[in-house]
C-alpha cells in the first residue's frame, strides 16, 4: 500500500515540476506590469487623451481674458473725381483692448465644468490603467497554465505512445484483442489532436502577452500574493462605491453637466466689457488743394476709451435650447451615475464570487490529481493482475489529465478574479502595486503645468510616440515557458 501510494505522488510531483519550473534568469508579474505600464498604447493614448483634456481649462479662462488686436492698412488711390480734395494716398494703424468685465457667468461656469471633465479625465486613466493591468495579469497567467497544459498533454501523449506499443505486443501473443489495440489507437489520436489544440492556445496567449507588455514572454515566475483581498463581499462594494475610477469619473461626469446648465443660462444675460482704441494715419504728404493753394494733408492721431454694454434681445430661441440641451444631458448624466453603480456592484459581486469559487475548485482539483494517480497506479496493476481491462487503463489516463488541466484552471482563474476584486475596488493601479522600477506617470502634473498659461505663442513640446512597436518580434511557437503558480 505504501508502495502504491508513493507511485500516486508522482502525478502531483509531476504537475508540481511542470508548473514551478524556477530559472536563474525570470521575469516578475510587477516586471511585466511595469513595461506595460511605461510602453503599453492603450494606457499612453489615455494619457495623450486626458492631457487633451487638461487643455479645456486654460480654453474656458480665455474667453474671459482681455483681446488685444492690432491692424494697419497701406491705402492707394488709383483714380480720384477731384484729385485735391481727397489724399492720394495713406497708411494707417489702429490697436484694440476689449477686456470682458461680466458676461452673465458663462465663462465662470465653463470653467468649473472644465475643471470637473479633468477630475473625471483623471479617473478614467485611472480605469483605463486598472484594465490593462488586468489585462497583463491575465494574459501572464495565461502562458504560465498554458504551458502547464501542453506539458500535460505532451506526457499524455508519450504515456499513450507507450500504452499502444504495449497492447500491439500483447496483441501478437495473444493476451489482447484487435479492439483493444483499437481503443488505444484512438485515444492517442485524440491525445494528439487534444496537444495540437493545447499548443495553439499556448502560440495565441504568447502573443497576447506580446501586444499587451510589448516584449515575449520568458521564464516567468510565480505570481506574488494579491495584496488587499477583501474578507467578504459586502466590504469590497463598500471600497468599490468609494474609490472606483468609474464611478468617480461619473460622479465628476454629473457635476461638469450641471455646471454646463448653468453656462448656458447665462446666455441671456447682458455682456459688459470695457475697451480701449488707439489710431494713427499719415497721409504720406498727399497734396491737399484749396483754391489756388495745395498743401500736404497731415497726419491724424486718436485714442478712445469707455465701456460697451449689450443686451440680447432677441437670439432665435438660441438660448433655450442651449439650456434645455444641458438639461437633458445632466439627467443622462444622473442616469449614467446609478448605471455606473450598478455596473460596478455587479462586477465587484460576480469577481468576489468567481474568487471564492476558483479557491474551492483548486482543493477539489488538487485532491482529484492525487487520486487520480492513485486511480491510474492500482487500475494498471489491476489490468496485470487481469482484472482491468485496457479501456479501463485508458479512462483512468483521461481522467488524470483532465484533473491535471482542471487544476491549472483554476489556480489561473483564481488569481485572476482575484485581481477583478481588487479592480474592481479602486485598487489595481501602479500606485497600489507597489512599483520599484522608476517614477510613476504623474496625471495632474500636465494639468498644473497648462491650467495658467496666457501666452499665445506657448505651443508646447512636438507629439512623440512613447509606446515600444512589436514587429521586431517573432511568430510564437510553442515552447513551453517556464514557470508555475508557486505551488
Amino acid at each position: 500500500m505504501q508502495t502504491m501510494m508513493r507511485r500516486a505522488g508522482t502525478a502531483v510531483s509531476t504537475l508540481a515540476l511542470a508548473m514551478a519550473a524556477q530559472p536563474a534568469l525570470a521575469t516578475t508579474l510587477q516586471e511585466a506590469l511595469a513595461q506595460a505600464y511605461r510602453t503599453n498604447p492603450t494606457l499612453n493614448a489615455a494619457r495623450a487623451q486626458l492631457r487633451a483634456i487638461d487643455e479645456d481649462v486654460p480654453l474656458a479662462k480665455a474667453d474671459g481674458r482681455p483681446d488685444i488686436g492690432a491692424t494697419g492698412t497701406y491705402e492707394e488711390q488709383l483714380h480720384r473725381e477731384f484729385p485735391g480734395s481727397t489724399p492720394k494716398r495713406s497708411v494707417s494703424g489702429q490697436a484694440d483692448i476689449v477686456v470682458p468685465v461680466y458676461q452673465g457667468g458663462v465663462v465662470r461656469n465653463a470653467i468649473r465644468s472644465a475643471k470637473k471633465s479633468v477630475s473625471a479625465g483623471e479617473a478614467d486613466l485611472r480605469a483605463t490603467e486598472s484594465s490593462v493591468f488586468a489585462n497583463v495579469v491575465a494574459a501572464y497567467l495565461d502562458v504560465i497554465a498554458d504551458s502547464a497544459v501542453v506539458t500535460f498533454n505532451e506526457q499524455n501523449v508519450r504515456s499513450l505512445e507507450v500504452n499502444l506499443q504495449a497492447s500491439t505486443d500483447r496483441f501478437r501473443v495473444g493476451d489482447l484483442t484487435r479492439t483493444d489495440v483499437a481503443q488505444s489507437d484512438t485515444r492517442l489520436a485524440l491525445a494528439r489532436a487534444s496537444l495540437e489544440s493545447a499548443q495553439a492556445q499556448l502560440i495565441s496567449s504568447k502573443e497576447r502577452y506580446i501586444s499587451l507588455v510589448g516584449s515575449e514572454p520568458v521564464d516567468l515566475q510565480p505570481p506574488p500574493p494579491l495584496p488587499g483581498l477583501p474578507a467578504t463581499p459586502d466590504s469590497a462594494v463598500e471600497v468599490a462605491l468609494r474609490d472606483n475610477p468609474d464611478i468617480l469619473s461619473a460622479k465628476s461626469t454629473r457635476e461638469a453637466a450641471h455646471y454646463d446648465v448653468n453656462s448656458a443660462k447665462g446666455q441671456i444675460a447682458p455682456r459688459v466689457s470695457g475697451f480701449v482704441r488707439g489710431g494713427y494715419t499719415d497721409y504720406l504728404d498727399s497734396q491737399q488743394v484749396i483754391g489756388p493753394v495745395s498743401f500736404p494733408y497731415g497726419s491724424v492721431k486718436s485714442a478712445a476709451a469707455g465701456v460697451q454694454v449689450t443686451l440680447p434681445i432677441y437670439q432665435g430661441g438660441r438660448p433655450g435650447a442651449l439650456t434645455r440641451r444641458a438639461i437633458a444631458r445632466e439627467s443622462q448624466a444622473l442616469e449614467q451615475t446609478v448605471l455606473t453603480e450598478r455596473s460596478v456592484i455587479a462586477q465587484t459581486r460576480s469577481a468576489y464570487a468567481n474568487w471564492q469559487a476558483s479557491l474551492q475548485t483548486i482543493e477539489s482539483t488538487r485532491k482529484a490529481v492525487g487520486s487520480g494517480g492513485l486511480s491510474l497506479e492500482g487500475v494498471q496493476a489491476e489490468n496485470r493482475a487481469g482484472t482491468r481491462t485496457i479501456l479501463d487503463i485508458l479512462d483512468a489516463q483521461r481522467d488524470l489529465l483532465n484533473a491535471q488541466v482542471q487544476y491549472v484552471s483554476a489556480q489561473r482563474n483564481a488569481y485572476v478574479a482575484g485581481f477583478s476584486v481588487i479592480a474592481a475596488m479602486g485598487h489595481a493601479e501602479a500606485r497600489d502595486l507597489g512599483f520599484t522600477t522608476g517614477p510613476l506617470y504623474d496625471a495632474s502634473a500636465y494639468y498644473r503645468t497648462v491650467r495658467g498659461k496666457l501666452f499665445d505663442f506657448d505651443f508646447g513640446k512636438p507629439a512623440q510616440q512613447m509606446s515600444t512597436t512589436t514587429a521586431g518580434t517573432k511568430m510564437q511557437d510553442a515552447t513551453i515557458i517556464p514557470g508555475g503558480f508557486g505551488n
